[in-house]
């Protein structure tokens, strides 16, 4: 599938239109324009199993689901309720709320960003997809210009997604490779969401066993703040509702 074609609604739907047909985004089957919706949605649910678990399940390096994370959105696509859900994966009915929760934090952060990207880069500049960091002392030069997919091959190195929650497999070396881990980090920590140093460690202890350098980085790059006492942190990337 190449993304940099496809509409959010080509992904939705499963297919997508060209100049002379519509066509699968899975596979190379294409129809006449002329071809009946249900023809083509009969295609993806005999042939893919289905746009939807195609979707979540898509084999895609920018897809950064946790096989877990799959599987809850498979379960969750069905309508189950959260109680039945919970008995299922054998987890706590808080759990699947949280993860519903983080799911639709998610949600708007890309949603944010998408904007974001679209009103600068498809203006006329161009900058061969910049990440944005939070803005901080030490990073203000071209050194740290971080593209999309040096960041999906770099968490790839370091990351272990199949594990959950999220775990770190070391600690890297280079500055650079340590914004685009802290980048990472970060999304596991909620937003709008004052937290005690306790309660922030709950959230960092399981991603590194030194998870007091977490801690540490975090702040020094500009990735979460504090009061003066120190009793109290909060995300400084948090996005408007």
């Amino acid at each position: 599938m190449n993304l940099t074609n496809l509409t959010i609604d080509d992904l939705k739907r499963g297919w997508h239109q060209t100049a002379t047909a519509m066509s699968c985004n899975y596979c190379d089957a294409s129809w006449e324009p002329s071809t009946a919706i249900e023809t083509i949605e009969q295609h993806l649910t005999i042939v893919h199993g289905g746009n939807q678990s195609s979707l979540i399940h898509l084999d895609s390096r920018y897809n950064t689901l946790t096989a877990k994370q799959q599987n809850l959105l498979t379960a969750f696509a069905t309508g189950i309720k959260d109680a039945d859900l919970a008995k299922q994966f054998q987890l706590a009915a808080a759990t699947i709320r949280h993860q519903k929760f983080t799911f639709r934090e998610k949600a708007k952060q890309a949603k944010l960003y998408l904007a974001i990207y679209q009103s600068v880069f498809e203006s006329g500049q161009t900058s061969n997809d910049l990440i944005a960091l939070p803005e901080q002392p030490g990073i203000v030069d071209d050194r740290f210009a971080i593209t999309e997919d040096e960041v999906a091959q770099t968490l790839k190195q370091y990351f272990d997604f199949d594990h959950e929650p999220l775990q770190l497999k070391r600690w890297p070396k280079k500055q650079k490779t340590i914004v685009m881990i802290l980048t990472r980090i970060i999304d596991e920590i909620p937003l709008k969401q004052p937290l005690s140093e306790a309660e922030l460690n709950t959230y960092l202890r399981p991603i590194y066993f030194d998870y007091t350098t977490l801690r540490r980085y975090l702040i020094d790059y500009g990735f979460l703040k504090r009061t003066v006492d120190g009793r109290q942190y909060w995300r400084t990337t948090t996005q408007e509702d």
